[in-house]
Order: structure tokens, then C-alpha cells, then sequence
């Protein structure tokens, strides 16, 4: 087990969705993945923020749309492992119906997929010396899941903020669980970072 160091997070995000590199040195995991046939524009926002693709463990969806995981075959065949949580699995075939021809979008196959469950979420990313967890937050949908680091730092997805989601008892209750386990700063996928209010 690495020890954990403090973390760095870049946006490296393009049509309106935030992706963002969190990163421990030189390990590093991408949260949301990006648009499907833009492995051009993800290479270059990589390298215009001096992020080396090489350095990349894996690369996390918080969820299964398109604009969140239409790259993750791409990036595997770049040799960035896709991280699946068991809750996810179900979810993955099931983008594609939401894909047209031209999104150019390739399959999600099994290979390259590391599975797991919440539980071993802290010691995987421990092994990379970020000090956090991988927990299930849907609101959104089901299959969402937030990255939330021991500093309060917590990778949403698209999971309403707490001020849009009175109308929403599902959210209101994913935001309860993250902010008893300490989250006080959100970065979405869309939208600035938002400090979240005690």
C-alpha cells in the first residue's frame, strides 16, 4: 500500500462537461471519461495541462451516459483500465441505445474492465496514494457513484446540487450520506466547483 500524498485535480473537460485528473504523483485516475470519437481533443486537453496519458491508472465514469463514458473503450485501447463498480455493470450495454452513427461511439467491451464493489474502493485507490473511496450516489441514476477524498473533495457526476434537488427525495438523501462523510467541496461534471455550505 502507497502512502497518500496530497492530490492534485485538473479539469481537463471540453463540450461543457468537466473531466477532471485527480492525481498522486504520478498516479493518476480520471473521473468521467469523455465524448465518444474525441480521443483527439481528450489527448490534447491532457497534454495542454501536462498530464501524461501514460500516467493514468484508470479512468472512472460516475455514470454510464454518453457525454460521461462515450471514450472508455478508446482510452482502453490507449491502455487506461476502465473502473467499473459492480452497480455500474448493467448500465454499460445499455448506453449504447442512447448513441447515434454519427457519435461514433465503439462498444464497451469486458476486457480492460476492473470490477469492483464500495468496499475495496479505498484500498485500490490507496494503492495509488489517494486517500479516499468510491460510494454509490444516485439521483440522477441508479447506477451513479461519487469519488470522495478524505481532504472533502467529492466528484459528482451529474448529481443535482442540493439547491435544485428539493423535488428529488433520492438526492436529498445522497446528499445527506456525502456530507456526513465529509464532503464540502463538489466539482461536477458540469459547471464550477461549489463549496458546499455547512
Amino acid at each position: 500500500m502507497v502512502t497518500a500524498t496530497a492530490v492534485t485535480i485538473v479539469n481537463v473537460g471540453y463540450r461543457s462537461t468537466n473531466y477532471w485528473v485527480v492525481s498522486a504523483g504520478a498516479a493518476r485516475l480520471l473521473v468521467d471519461i469523455g465524448w465518444p470519437g474525441t480521443l483527439g481533443t481528450m489527448k490534447a486537453n491532457l497534454k495542454r495541462m501536462g498530464v501524461p496519458m501514460g500516467e493514468i491508472r484508470y479512468a472512472l465514469a460516475t455514470h454510464y451516459h454518453i457525454d460521461h463514458a462515450g471514450l472508455a473503450e478508446e482510452l482502453k485501447r490507449e491502455g487506461i483500465p476502465l473502473l467499473v463498480l459492480d452497480v455500474q455493470v448493467d448500465a454499460i450495454p445499455r448506453m449504447k441505445t442512447w448513441t447515434k452513427p454519427w457519435d461514433h461511439y465503439i462498444d464497451i467491451t469486458e476486457e480492460g474492465n476492473v470490477v469492483i464493489t464500495f468496499e475495496q474502493s479505498r484500498v485500490l485507490l490507496s494503492q495509488m496514494g489517494i486517500a479516499g473511496e468510491i460510494l454509490h450516489t444516485p439521483g440522477h441514476s441508479d447506477h451513479c457513484v461519487s469519488l470522495l477524498l478524505d481532504d472533502g473533495s467529492v466528484f459528482t457526476g451529474d448529481l443535482p446540487l442540493e439547491v435544485f434537488a428539493y423535488d428529488n427525495p433520492v438526492a436529498l438523501a445522497t446528499w445527506r450520506l456525502l456530507r456526513e462523510k465529509g464532503a464540502a467541496r463538489a466539482y461536477p461534471a458540469h459547471g464550477p466547483i461549489v463549496e458546499l455550505m455547512p
